[in-house]
């Protein structure tokens, strides 16, 4: 999971669900050993719990991709899909999906230079910005660049929003607000209001100005706007950086990119006869026009780049009468590895096993293939992908998607599972993005069989939905569907909820996140069937689940079928 709590974020509002009590359950009882096991053909906690077990020991030191722990992963996902027998969907009729990386690692010595009226300030490296480049290239020039503010940085036309309308910024610097229009404004008739949109992530703001011919741009960071502090951001765009090549990605890619903070461009903002504060009312409203800046930037960016590769694995049970038409359900099987310093003789341990984070996810998609394949064969096939490189910036679902295995147009649907709740059994369901695509009326169907409500994310504005790997199937435009479970437990209501929640908070990318006893396997279960009940429905029937209307995903996806029917 990416740069965020996604495991039961408690809002300042929980909502309630109808009364359900807590049932007897025999999933606690002290698993087998691994080797000894016999596998369930059905979803069980047991299966469940012997698979994260050994997916989040320190054998796998941590499972980093390119590392012998990231190897001994893929080979025992591998065997998993070998065992339950699943088809191979990778290339060369193997499980396995090379993803080529390129790993950058900026000079954080770099200097950049604002040039205002004629005054220069020199900011520093992590404390006034941060840089990078996505270009592969070790050294990146750009001398006395015009700075240009845009707004939000959007181009939305289903929005009548563009707020890069009547001006030319080739060859620009431009600067640019985190979050989308709205969000500052607290307008619920701007964008989502407070929910954060597509047009609010970062990654967004880059490619679009990308695709204007900008030189670089750079986000003015906001605690509030962002959802994380600036130690998050320098913490993040430091030391080593991974990323695909650029012939292997689709999207386009600027020279360089970055931050700078909010104080940074208060000064930058003055230095030009602007107000800051008045900056962001002016940003929020319909007919905004980008305001060129009395300022230019120059820096020159060194980077070292290597190249490496890392691996998806594929396997696929194939549909009886519509092979061709597929379901897939994905988790990324990447966390952070083996830290320095790791001395288990002295007690010091510096290996992030990532039991939550994310060998629930991997071990959920497993469980759910076994069903699939002891059930009766389904007309549709059904796909499970482990990807690798999410911590890295979703990367490895993002080749997946430049280069499927089974094409995107006649993609039904993505199910990620993506660090499932470990708090026991809860009365709702957490849909993060709630209120994207009709894959949430089929999801309602099995809630309310489970006697639970949809509800969304603890903090809509951090705009999770974005964060985790079925994003770049929705990018493409496959309805894609993100859920886990709840915030209100059976046993404990929502108070329990928030001590899960900030119990996980401490473990989060840390050595910590590891099983412990506080661990309830019975929720995982439940949670694993509803989602498998989805694919179900999916995989046995002729329906095409689309986005809502007024969904920026929705076009891709009517003109991707458009193309096939």
């Amino acid at each position: 999971m990416r740069s965020s709590l996604l495991l039961l974020c408690v809002g300042s509002v929980l909502l309630a669900a109808c009364s359900r009590e807590p049932t007897p359950t025999t999933a606690d009882a002290a698993p087998a050993p691994a080797g000894e096991h016999t596998f369930s053909p059905e979803i069980n906690a047991d299966d469940f719990r012997v698979m994260v077990e050994a997916l989040s020991s320190d054998d796998f030191e941590g499972r980093a991709p390119g590392s012998p722990g990231g190897e001994k992963t893929v080979e025992y996902i591998r065997a998993q899909f070998e065992r339950i027998g699943l088809e191979p969907g990778g290339e060369n009729g193997s499980y396995y999906q090379t993803v080529p990386m390129v790993e950058t690692t900026a000079d954080e010595s770099t200097v950049l230079r604002i040039d205002s009226n004629g005054n220069a300030r020199d900011l520093a490296f992590g404390t006034d910005f941060v840089l990078g480049t996505r270009t592969g290239q070790a050294e990146v020039n750009v001398a006395d660049s015009d700075l240009v503010f845009v707004g939000y940085g959007v181009d939305a036309p289903e929005q009548d929003w563009n707020d890069y309308a009547g001006i030319d910024v080739t060859g620009k610097t431009v600067v640019m607000f985190v979050n989308d229009p709205g969000f500052h404004a607290k307008d619920d008739a701007l964008f989502d209001g407070n929910r954060m949109t597509y047009y609010g992530r970062w990654t967004y703001k880059f490619e679009e100005a990308a695709r204007k011919g900008a030189a670089a741009a750079l986000i003015i960071h906001d605690t509030e706007g962002a959802s994380y502090g600036w130690d998050v951001v320098k913490n993040s765009w430091s030391g080593a950086q991974f990323d695909l090549r650029t012939e292997d990605d689709p999207e386009p890619r600027l020279p360089a990119q970055g931050w700078i903070t909010g104080e940074v461009a208060r000064q930058l903002f003055a230095d030009s006869g602007l107000d800051l504060d008045e900056m962001y009312a002016a940003a929020n409203q319909r007919g905004f026009k980008a305001v060129p800046l009395q300022a230019k930037a120059s820096f020159d960016l060194q980077s070292t780049v290597t190249e490496g590769s890392s691996r998806n694995v594929i396997g696929y049970l194939p549909g009886t009468t519509r092979p061709e038409e597929t379901i897939i359900y994905l988790a990324h099987w990447d966390h952070l590895g083996k830290h320095e310093g790791h001395d288990p003789e002295a007690g010091v341990d510096m290996i992030y096993n990532g039991a939550v984070d994310n060998a629930t996810g991997v071990a959920g998609i497993i469980e759910i293939a076994e069903q699939f394949a002891n059930g009766e064969r389904p007309e549709r096939s059904v796909v499970f992908l482990a990807v690798t490189l999410e911590e890295s910036g979703l990367l490895g679902s993002k080749f997946y998607v430049a280069q499927p295995s089974f094409p995107l147009e006649r993609t039904v649907a993505a199910i990620n599972l993506d660090a499932m709740s470990v708090a026991g059994r809860s009365r709702d369901i957490v849909v993060n993005g709630l209120g994207s695509s009709e894959l949430e009326d089929m999801l309602k169907v099995h809630a309310d069989a489970q006697q639970r409500v949809l509800v969304e994310e603890g903090n809509p504005a951090g705009g999770f939905y974005f964060r985790s790997d079925h994003f770049n199937f929705a990018k493409a435009g496959v309805p894609a569907l993100y859920a886990k479970g709840g915030y209100d437990l059976l046993e404990g209501g929502t108070a329990a909820g928030k001590a899960a929640s900030e119990d996980y908070g401490r473990r989060y990318h840390q050595p910590s996140d590891q099983i412990h006893d506080g661990w309830r396997w019975d929720g995982i279960v439940e949670d694993l069937q509803l989602k498998y009940l989805v694919g179900s429905d999916l995989a046995t029937s002729d329906r095409w689940p689309n986005w809502y209307q007024g969904n920026p995903f929705k076009a891709a996806r009517d003109a991707m079928r458009a193309e096939v029917q």
